[in-house]
C-alpha cells in the first residue's frame, strides 16, 4: 500500500489508492481526472520514503465523484446591552474525489 501527501486548496491530505476525500471546490464535471502535487510518497513494500523539496515530480491522480455543499454552519454575533444580535449561516462548497493512482 503506497501512501502520499498531496496539496490542494491550501491544505495537505494523507491519501492512499482508493480513498474518497472531500476537498475545497475545484472546477470540473463529475468523472473528470485531476492531478495533484505530491509532497511526500512512501512505499510499504520497500520502505522507501521520498520527500519533495518542495514537491515531487510524480503526480497523484483522482476522479471527481461529486460537487456539493456541506451542512450549514451557523454563527451568532451578539453585543451586550445594545440589543444587537445577528445570525449568519454558511454552506462551504466541496468536491469529493477518489484517488485512482499514486
Amino acid at each position: 500500500m503506497d501512501l502520499a501527501v498531496i496539496k490542494t486548496g491550501g491544505k495537505q491530505y494523507l491519501v492512499k489508492k482508493g480513498d474518497k476525500i472531500k476537498i475545497e471546490k475545484i472546477a470540473g464535471d463529475e468523472g473528470k481526472t485531476l492531478k495533484f502535487d505530491t509532497l511526500l510518497k512512501a512505499e510499504e513494500k520497500t520502505g522507501q520514503i521520498e520527500i519533495g523539496k518542495p514537491i515531487l515530480k510524480t503526480k497523484v491522480e483522482g476522479i471527481i465523484l461529486k460537487q456539493g455543499r456541506a451542512k450549514k454552519v451557523t454563527t451568532v454575533k451578539y453585543k451586550n446591552k445594545t440589543r444587537y444580535k445577528k445570525t449568519i449561516g454558511h454552506h462551504q462548497l466541496f468536491t469529493q474525489i477518489e484517488i485512482t493512482s499514486i
